[in-house]
């Protein structure tokens, strides 16, 4: 078989951006520790209404500065609609679905996560600055997906 020079060329190109693609993705993944988070948990998607602590959805305090919010994700909201934390306090958000995928994004910060049902995610944010956040889902659940939202009050 006779290869074009020209064909030679772009064909060393092409694999020689394949081995750097491979090589950044490697020092991405493993010098720098960019991982996927590890803290993966499942449930039950049909036992979510009576499996604790989805059972009773909403926030918990753990010390001073620091609370648990378990969320249910459900079309088209999110159980509870609304918290309430003081300002400077750090949040775990757990945060499950009981349909369809959603997703669990505040705007302006770093939380962002796929709620896929079966599984529970997990995320925290520590809110340092008082006002309303909303809370968004980015992932199309249905007809109804544009009321998906949920507020959280960081309050003095």
């Amino acid at each position: 078989m006779h290869l074009h020079r020209y064909e030679k060329y772009w064909l060393t190109f092409s694999i020689g951006m394949l081995f750097v693609f491979l090589l950044v993705l490697g020092i991405s993944a493993f010098a720098q520790g960019n991982q996927p988070p590890s803290h993966s948990t499942t449930i039950d998607p049909t036992q979510v209404d009576v499996t604790a602590p989805f059972d009773n959805p909403g926030l918990e305090k753990i010390d001073d500065q620091t609370y648990i919010a378990n969320i249910v994700a459900m079309a088209f909201g999110y159980m509870p609609n609304k918290l309430e934390v003081p300002v400077g306090s750090k949040v775990i958000f757990r945060v499950t679905s009981r349909d369809v995928i959603h997703s669990f994004t505040i705007p302006k910060t770093n939380v962002n996560m796929m709620i896929v049902p079966g599984h529970v995610g997990q995320v925290e944010h520590t809110f340092t600055e008082p006002g309303e956040y909303l809370v968004l889902c980015n992932e199309y659940c249905g007809t109804g997906h544009h009321y998906m939202q949920m507020r959280i009050e960081v309050t003095e």
